[in-house]
């Protein structure tokens, strides 16, 4: 997770709960009025992507989150991501980039060294516990919880499949007056950038994405990716945390449009290994 100079919690004071029970925050989400403006304007948006189906849509609920961090962030990948707003409008994208922090060990982590604040109690909550923090004091980034002490997924990049219209009004609201109009490629392509697309706000955290009525994640017909087709490189904005900063541990599905940052070495070394692979073995026909 990319340090930043912190600035004082927006959470009110409360002992840390950590023992997997929903905990009570007395900060509640606001309505942003300008955001009202945005859904007059564009209204129920009708856009679907071509390789989005809502027929069999199936909510994923604990059993999915409940195991080790590196391996639900690559699970994570081709599942859909789904935000209800408070009109019933549900904005859609597939999860494209995600980024493993394991906790204690890992020195990039916000729980580094097994630290507990009241900033990131939700990394130390039952897998599913969505974790929301700013960075410069004005975005936000959106987590979930996994296996093990501390650990959870950073998600860093969407493919919009549906909404995407609300989407850019969204994202236009953030953006300075007379700002170009965005791709569809462009709303989700960065943590940040996709918590304004969906309108995640900073009271979701610890909030329990297994269970929760205004954000959920499911999975569908079109997420299966192959294995061959995830990248592992190093995690972005971790560069000064020594051995950590090369680890592998930021996974993206390889070709996709709205991966937020490429890496071409980790991708020419998945080729020459493929063909490392292939020679040794040779082709694989499947009958």
């Amino acid at each position: 997770m990319t340090t930043r100079k912190r600035k004082k919690s927006l959470l009110p004071n409360s002992e840390d709960q950590t023992d997997g029970e929903a905990v009570k925050i007395q900060i509640q989400c606001q309505p942003d009025h300008s955001l009202q403006v945005v859904h007059q304007n564009v209204g129920k948006d009708e856009s679907l992507s071509p390789y989005f189906s809502t027929k069999d849509a199936v909510r994923l609920d604990y059993s999915f989150f409940n195991q080790p961090c590196v391996q639900l962030a690559k699970a994570f990948l081709g599942k859909v991501l789904v935000r209800k707003l408070t009109d019933g409008t549900e904005l859609r994208g597939r999860v494209v980039e995600t980024e493993a922090y394991l906790g204690g060990e890992d020195k990039a982590s916000h729980s580094a060294g097994g630290k507990r604040t009241e900033r990131n109690a939700a990394m130390f909550m039952k897998p599913g516990t969505i974790y929301v923090y700013p960075i410069y004091g004005i975005y936000l980034c959106m987590n979930v919880s996994s296996q093990g002490e501390g650990a959870a997924v950073l998600l860093r990049s969407l493919e919009p499949l549906s909404g995407q219209d609300v989407m850019r009004g969204l994202r236009a609201a953030k953006r300075r007056e007379g700002a170009k109009i965005l791709k569809d490629k462009e709303l989700c392509n960065g943590p940040s950038k996709l918590c304004q697309a969906l309108d995640i706000q900073r009271c979701f955290d610890r909030r329990d994405l297994a269970t929760d009525m205004e954000v959920w994640l499911e999975t569908d017909q079109g997420d299966t990716i192959h294995a061959g087709e995830v990248v592992s490189a190093p995690r972005i904005g971790v560069e000064s945390h020594g051995e950590w900063a090369t680890k592998p541990l930021r996974f993206y599905s390889r070709g996709h449009p709205c991966v937020s940052v490429l890496n071409r070495d980790a991708e020419r070394q998945m080729s020459t290994q493929s063909c490392t692979d292939f020679s040794i073995l040779g082709p694989h026909i499947i009958e």
